[in-house]
């Protein structure tokens, strides 16, 4: 998948769960929070000045009983190095805290430990003493979730949990208690949630989860056949789509979907190794 399906997955994360932000913000950077509040999602178009218009991720409101806003949080997800984000950012933090008239934080997710110590760099606005220091949630400091119950009352932590450590010595227990979230949660939610672990995991992590998916038995159920056989089914398409490709054939729109919508592991193996030999891809059905 590509990667703006995994920038689309991590910012739907917080947006499916409007206390996210406020709950890692406390417990992660010990900032306080408000005791007793209401979290709901703001705009996040950030517009300055001037004709350009800013658009950031998510963004969020913490209020009290009456809606009047006490904290605002903007949430940024950051892939890869990107120098723009220096321009970007001051300007969504002032914009929601003009918006909302409360202290407002910046909460920078990025899976990646590399960007996430390059995303910590404060950013210098030249005013005097005037530096915006991004909060920066890496994976080394994204909790680890390995209690169920934690897991089923907040998927989306067990989610970013499971991306964070399922290489690292608590991978067990916290593909465990993912697994284990994720079979409260609807169906939608359930593949949506699935494919961005899947999707972000290594491939030793992911063979990990679809043995406990297949094996263990709490987790012998439908949802768990359904989304490893679904897992295969993808890549086994790729391979054909692959080799096609570097065979120089075409694909048509038809050839291409028919593939796609194949979940009969047997025929997709099949057409695996026709496509090596077939002088077109309709060929592949023939």
């Amino acid at each position: 998948m590509s990667p703006s399906f995994i920038h689309e997955g991590f910012v739907e994360l917080f947006r499916s769960r409007p206390e996210l932000a406020a709950g890692f913000l406390q417990d992660v950077f010990g900032l306080p929070m408000p005791d007793s509040h209401q979290t709901h999602a703001e705009p996040c178009d950030f517009t300055d000045m001037g004709p350009k218009e800013f658009r950031g991720d998510a963004a969020f409101a913490v209020t009290d009983e009456a809606g009047t806003a006490l904290v605002g949080i903007a949430v940024e997800v950051q892939l890869a190095q990107d120098g723009t984000r220096q321009w970007s950012w001051p300007v969504y933090l002032v914009t929601l805290r003009a918006r909302l008239k409360c202290p407002v934080f910046l909460l920078v997710v990025a899976p990646d430990s590399a960007v996430a110590q390059w995303a910590r760099q404060p950013i210098e606005l030249g005013h005097p003493e005037l530096t915006l220091c991004p909060l920066v949630l890496g994976p080394e400091l994204v909790p680890a979730v390995t209690d169920s119950a934690e897991a089923v009352a907040m998927p989306e932590r067990a989610v970013l949990s499971a991306i964070a450590h399922a290489d690292g010595p608590q991978a067990h227990e916290v593909l465990s208690a993912l697994l284990a979230g994720l079979q409260k949660t609807d169906d939608q939610q359930t593949k949506m949630y699935y494919d961005i672990v899947r999707t972000a995991l290594s491939e030793s992590a992911l063979h990990h989860l679809e043995e406990l998916m297949t094996t263990g038995y709490e987790y012998q159920s439908d949802f768990a056949r359904k989304y490893v056989a679904e897992g295969r089914a993808a890549e086994a398409a790729r391979i054909i789509f692959r080799v096609l490709d570097t065979r120089g054939i075409s694909v048509s729109a038809d050839v291409r979907a028919r593939i796609s919508n194949c979940e009969d592991l047997e025929q997709l193996e099949g057409w695996i190794d026709r496509a090596v030999i077939v002088d077109t891809a309709d060929d592949l059905f023939t």
